[in-house]
Parts: C-alpha cells; structure tokens; sequence
C-alpha cells in the first residue's frame, strides 16, 4: 500500500502545483473565469483567485511530506469539492457557457460534464489517499515519480479527448 500512497500524493501534488502555476501565470483571465463562475465582482475574484492558488500551493507541498500528507489531502478535497460545486452550480444556472479556467486555453464548450467529473474525481481521490497514507513516513522512489508523471499525462490527454468534437453517426458512413 505504501507505494500506492506514495503514487497518489505525488500525483495529486503535482495536479495542484500545476493548477496554482496555472492560475498565477494567467492572472486576468483566471481573475475573469472565477468572477463569473463565483459571480463574484471582478475587484474581488482576482484576490480570490490568487488565495486559491495559495491554498493549491500549500497542499501541494503538504502532500509531499508524509508528516503533513493528510493535511494536504483534506485541502485538496476541500479545493477540489468547492470547485466541482461552482462548476455545477454555474451549469445548472445556465452558465455553462463560461470559461471556468479548467484547462490552458480557453474552451469553446464553456463548462463541459467532463470538467466537473475532473474536479470531483480529483477530491474523491484525494479522499482515498488519507486512509492510504502511512502514519511514520513513506519513501518516495524513482517509480513513483515516474508514475506519477504518467498520471497526470493521462489527466492531460482525457482532457484533451473530451474536447474532441462529436462525430455523427451519419458522418461517419
């Protein structure tokens, strides 16, 4: 088990480095994407923003250490929960044709089932991974990281490959 714990921690604190690294190096348009999906003032969205890249970071660097593993996967899910819920609420509003921020470039679709199962897969993960977590410590190895990599490579590609546009069934005869 430990070296599933050890797989999912780095995964997942590599999903949230890249997500606060995300938001700080697209400052105005994350700003905008969390104005309309928090209906929030845009004055007030980017202060927002940026302490949710803050709480990204710090869980990060808390999933890297197995003293304070559990305290990052409990702001993870926290992270990740509250943002599935935006989504969805924002969809269910009639909002779904915003940018949410949910990927490098900004989506024709607007908010699509995939980024919400994203959001809420991620928080469950980090859920599975308190229980996993060894209480005295963990080692990290080179395969671990090297799996981890490979995980969010495929967090990557499944979200590239939900944005493909749908084939007809007629089209495709």
């Amino acid at each position: 088990m430990p070296a599933i714990a050890s797989v999912l921690a780095l995964f997942l604190a590599l999903v949230l480095a890249i997500a606060a690294a995300h938001k700080l190096a697209e400052r105005a348009r994350l700003a905008a994407a969390t104005a309309g999906l928090l209906r929030l003032d845009p004055a007030v969205a980017a202060p927002v923003t940026m302490a949710a890249a803050a709480i990204e970071l710090a869980a990060s660097l808390a999933l890297l250490f197995p003293a304070s593993r559990i305290a990052g996967a409990l702001l993870a899910v926290l992270v990740w929960a509250g943002y599935g819920a935006a989504l969805l609420a924002a969809r269910r509003r009639g909002d779904g044709g915003l940018d949410c921020g949910c990927d490098f470039g900004r989506r024709q679709t607007g908010i699509g089932r995939f980024a919400i199962a994203r959001a809420l897969a991620l928080a469950l993960a980090a859920l599975a991974l308190i229980p996993l977590s060894p209480a005295g410590g963990g080692s990290v190895d080179v395969q671990s990281v090297f799996a981890a990599l490979a995980f969010v490579a495929l967090l990557f590609a499944a979200g590239e490959i939900a944005h493909l546009p749908a084939t007809s069934r007629s089209a495709a005869r």
